[in-house]
């Protein structure tokens, strides 16, 4: 997990953060569920993913390779901006 990850993840709610950990335990057994809405980001991050945590909260991640990922971010539609002015 990036730091900036823990970092967003520790500042969502208790209740937040505990659907976090049961949708990410959900895309380890199956990264494109359709209950994640997993999908390829666009422009600047075109080489990271995200799939949903509930209506507005997302986690952002990317392919290492075929058995890893890296969490790049979490939390609401704002972090694709927050990110692509790092960029």
């Amino acid at each position: 997990h990036s730091s900036r990850y823990k970092k967003s993840f520790r500042g969502l709610p208790v209740n937040t953060q505990m659907v976090a950990a049961r949708r990410l335990q959900l895309f380890q057994k199956d990264p494109f569920n359709p209950q994640l809405k997993t999908h390829k980001l666009s422009g600047k991050l075109s080489s990271y993913w995200s799939f949903s945590v509930d209506y507005s909260v997302r986690i952002m991640f990317e392919f290492i390779n075929d058995v890893s990922i890296g969490l790049i971010d979490i939390g609401p539609h704002k972090i694709y901006k927050s990110l692509r002015a790092l960029r």
